[in-house]
């Protein structure tokens, strides 16, 4: 019998599509992004991987397969506790459970910040990272800001049936946010160690803190671009990457593991750590290409075939599916599962993926479809601090030709027949939202949507 692959997850926090040398990138952003350019060819190279526009949508959909508005996620979560995915979901760490995996999170989860809705209580056995996301550490900055009034910002750690709790010495901080990628790394090193000593497959869910702002970069890489302190942290978020490609080389286990390296959503849109969409043009919190396309990389020696680039359509939702049937898994059949198998895909035995279409929410409004390389907006909002356009009419993009979705009346040909497939595709959502009800947004942990799939 096969050994089940272990599986290493980088996810990316706001990665643009213009940022890494493999996509027109790297130097001409102040950095030589070659580790992440030549793990780019020893595996396939997606150029339409298709997110969520904000991290806390994207990361639900990940973790459950299913449209982030299913679950309740589609917006991000900005304080309290309230939110996050309820008991009910399933998550891929909690399958992967089931058949022998062990399982860990470093790094931003930001889809649940109270008892019951931590990675812990999801499958994972072990979780290190913050409790929501990273600009919390610029709370102590703020001349009005009271901590003992205000409340503090931990790191927090987790271990299976026991939950998850705030380290107390160990604030979000200024300087906790340039140097926990440190810990991130040292904790799943010493993770895959164990794993591989005693013989058990594993998943690494590495979530780095780049390249969210503040833009604070270690010592060791300070002035070492040419793009100041954000050219140094994408020197820092390559090299991050490669030691733990040089850790798996240093235990043995390369070629028996799936990596897969992507971002979270689009670009950053604060001049703060402003970042690019590249050939695409918009940021994170945008229905923009650029807010919901980002880099995704995946190596699997001997099975992905190397050196591949393809602009096939992919959606967050199809790794739950994907990586579940690579571990030699079913995904769930008692609930909707929006992710497309792509097996096939990314084995090399097909060109074209599985999936010609998807839905583009910006929070609970319905802002685009897509359909193959068309984009039908109904709402329009190309970066986070734009506002949002209501659109009389329906507008049609054909991504080769506009990639900037620039053109508004200047169309070259009239493509109403278009519509249909944009319809179909929202028709069959609304249609199955009426089999499965869709969850509130801050419902109860032990919340169950109510079924019909006669």
């Amino acid at each position: 019998m096969a050994k089940k692959p272990n599986i290493l997850f980088f996810h990316v926090d706001n990665l643009g599509m213009g940022e890494l040398g493999c996509y027109g990138g790297g130097r001409l952003r102040g950095a030589d992004t070659k580790r992440m350019d030549t793990f780019a060819k020893e595996g396939m190279k997606l150029t339409h991987y298709v997110v969520e526009p904000q991290c806390t949508p994207t990361r639900s959909a990940l973790m459950t397969g299913r449209f982030p508005i299913r679950s309740g996620n589609h917006t991000i979560a900005l304080g309290g506790n309230g939110g996050g995915i309820v008991t009910w979901e399933r998550t891929i760490a909690s399958i992967l459970a089931e058949a022998g995996y062990t399982s860990s999170i470093y790094g931003k989860w930001h889809i649940g910040a109270e008892d019951g809705r931590f990675p812990t209580d999801h499958g994972f056995d072990e979780w290190y990272g913050p409790l929501r996301t990273y600009d919390e550490c610029m709370w102590l900055e703020d001349p009005h800001y009271d901590p003992e009034r205000d409340g503090y910002s931990h790191m927090h750690e987790g271990v299976k049936g026991k939950g998850a709790w705030p380290i107390k010495d160990q604030q979000l901080t200024m300087e906790t946010k340039k140097t926990c990628d440190l810990e991130y790394q040292k904790r799943a090193i010493k993770f895959m160690e164990k794993a591989v000593k005693d013989d058990k497959p594993f998943y690494c869910y590495f979530n780095h803190s780049l390249m969210h702002f503040p833009m604070s970069p270690r010592d060791e890489f300070v002035g070492k671009s040419d793009n100041g302190d954000w050219g140094d942290c994408l020197l820092m978020l390559d090299h991050d990457f490669g030691v733990l490609l040089d850790t798996l080389d240093r235990l043995g286990v390369r070629d028996n593991t799936i990596v897969v390296m992507c971002g979270d959503n689009g670009a950053e849109d604060h001049l703060a750590g402003r970042g690019t969409g590249g050939f695409f043009d918009g940021s994170y919190f945008s229905s923009a290409e650029g807010g919901i396309r980002t880099p995704l990389l995946i190596r699997w020696p001997d099975h992905v075939p190397a050196g591949v680039e393809s602009n096939e359509m992919v959606h967050v939702t199809d790794m739950f599916t994907t990586l579940l049937r690579f571990a030699g898994c079913e995904p769930p059949k008692d609930r909707l599962i929006d992710g497309t198998d792509q097996t096939g895909f990314f084995l090399g035995k097909q060109e074209a993926s599985n999936r010609e279409s998807c839905i583009v929410w910006l929070k609970d409004e319905l802002h685009a479809v897509k359909w193959k390389d068309f984009k039908i907006n109904f709402k329009r909002q190309q970066h986070f601090h734009d506002p949002e356009l209501p659109l009389g009419f329906a507008r049609i993009t054909h991504l080769k030709e506009d990639p900037k979705e620039r053109e508004a009346v200047n169309q070259r040909y009239v493509r109403w027949w278009v519509m249909q497939h944009a319809h179909r595709v929202v028709r069959a959502f609304e249609d199955s939202a009426k089999k499965e009800e869709l969850i509130p947004p801050g419902a109860p942990l032990n919340f169950v949507p109510k079924q019909n799939f006669r």
